[in-house]
């Protein structure tokens, strides 16, 4: 009894794209270790098969580009096949981009084109194929993966930021249609955390100083505001866990953010005598 209990995803079927690292990898973690079938759904087939090795039976691996509709919907037609049902997908799958140029001005269409590209279209295609498995049964929870550089100006590169601010955005105007068959869309706005992609777009903003990777890690934990703590990966696994959960079956259209306050203030620094 104790165990069911505990376990909150018993029995559930989740997809994770971009599952074979950073908040992805966390996340299905999570959901397995509360009871979830995860399917990994990721590009990089050696990290994934690699994470469904030490997750165990109750993971599998589906190569993907989640960019690419056809491979996005034959994903979604295997886990079908497999499993009968969906009951979760958490959009992961993303990417950064270089911090130069820093000028509006300057701003590469092409990498931008390239970002917007997996980190809304992939998204978006996540949201589509997740919503026809989902509709004919009546429930189901899609999370999407922002950023707090989705919230505030100046964050993070251009393209990047651009790409997070629109997530919100897909997940309210998604969110009146779903709700109506029974289903909930939620996003997760999280700081910085050290994962392999913050490390290397920091690893680059440093570029020149020679920086060993423990200093690197310490400087992205840095940024946050809330004294004694700092923004891990397991943070906001456990934030997808509550959103995909029976406890959040009353929230949709929500972007939780797990940030320590860090977007809640701006301290004034006023020149006291």
């Amino acid at each position: 009894m104790l165990r069911s209990f505990t376990r909150r995803l018993e029995g559930k079927v989740a997809v994770i794209t971009g599952g074979a690292s950073g908040l992805g990898k966390a996340t299905a973690e999570e959901f397995v270790n509360h009871g979830a079938q995860a399917i990994i759904v990721d590009i990089d087939e050696e990290a994934g098969r690699m994470v469904t090795t030490e997750l165990g039976s109750a993971a599998h691996f589906i190569k993907c580009d989640v960019t690419e509709e056809e491979q996005v919907a034959r994903a979604f037609e295997t886990v079908m096949a497999r499993h009968g049902k969906l009951d979760i997908l958490l959009n992961s799958a993303g990417i950064s981009c270089s911090i130069s140029p820093p000028s509006i001005a300057d701003l590469d269409m092409d990498i931008y084109d390239q970002v917007m590209r997996l980190n809304v279209r992939g998204t978006v295609l996540g949201i589509k194929h997740a919503a026809r498995a989902m509709i004919p049964a009546g429930s189901g929870s899609i999370l999407c993966l922002s950023s707090i550089s989705g919230l505030m100006g100046g964050l993070g590169p251009y393209a990047y930021s651009m790409s997070k601010f629109t997530i919100p955005g897909v997940v309210k105007t998604v969110a009146g249609e779903l709700c109506k068959h029974g289903l909930r869309i939620n996003c997760i706005s999280p700081a910085s955390i050290p994962t392999p992609l913050t490390l290397r777009m920091f690893r680059e903003a440093l570029a020149g100083h020679n920086i060993p990777e423990e200093h690197l890690m310490a400087i992205v934990n840095a940024t946050g505001d809330l004294k004694g703590e700092k923004c891990e990966e397991r943070d906001v696994a456990k934030a997808a866990l509550y959103l995909a959960s029976d406890d959040a079956k009353f929230v949709t259209g929500h972007n939780l953010v797990v940030d320590g306050g860090f977007t809640c203030f701006k301290s004034l620094n006023l020149p006291f005598p």
